[in-house]
């Protein structure tokens, strides 16, 4: 069948023909074409980043990274020469800091429900501002070792339980240091061993 001109124009302008599947597959070959290389090339990139395989083409060295790692060590050195230079004060005076040692103490604990005897052995340090208030102390230890002895006979095993009842053991201990030792202030209380038998 042969068209007319008149059957032409009618159709030319106004129709739509559909698009057929042929063109659809077509259309999703070439998008898969071109998506499936781009996803590739950005994963194998990704992967190579951080493999450490693109170090040398991102300028980033041997030599750098051996510069990173000294500038860390200088970094650490540092902060370990600032923790062993004396600490100072506002004013810039040297803060002095003395350690006394207590008496290694040993007491029998509180059995409330008449179980076995039980013993706790605590060696402790007391913090100091100065040498001054270490020789204060010092003076007056046998009224501390009897408040700590007074303190401690009281105790029961569910007091010292975890490190809630270690605090409160400390807090306790410097409160009653500090009151023996009034007006002399103890800065803190130092466990060094704490033994329960």
């Amino acid at each position: 069948m042969v068209a007319s001109s008149k059957d032409l124009a009618e159709t030319s302008g106004d129709d739509v023909t559909p698009i057929d599947d042929g063109e659809k597959k077509g259309k999703g070959k070439l998008i898969a074409m071109i998506l499936i290389p781009l996803l590739l090339l950005g994963g194998g990139g990704a992967g190579a980043y951080f493999t450490g395989m693109l170090d040398g083409v991102l300028g980033k060295t041997p030599a750098a990274e051996e510069g990173e790692a000294a500038t860390a060590e200088g970094e650490e050195k540092s902060e370990e020469a600032a923790k062993d230079e004396p600490k100072v004060d506002k004013d810039g005076k040297p803060i002095e800091v003395a350690f006394l040692k207590i008496p290694d103490l040993i007491v029998n604990l509180n059995t409330d429900d008449g179980g076995p005897q039980r013993y706790l052995r605590l060696a402790v340090q007391l913090e100091l501002a100065s040498a001054a208030d270490q020789a204060a102390v010092e003076k007056i230890l046998p009224r501390v070792v009897d408040q700590f002895q007074t303190y401690l006979r009281e105790l029961r095993i569910q007091d010292l339980r975890g490190s809630k009842g270690i605090y409160r053991l400390q807090i306790e201990l410097l409160n009653r240091v500090n009151a023996a030792a009034a007006p002399v202030k103890v800065k803190d209380v130092l466990f060094q061993e704490i033994l329960i038998q």
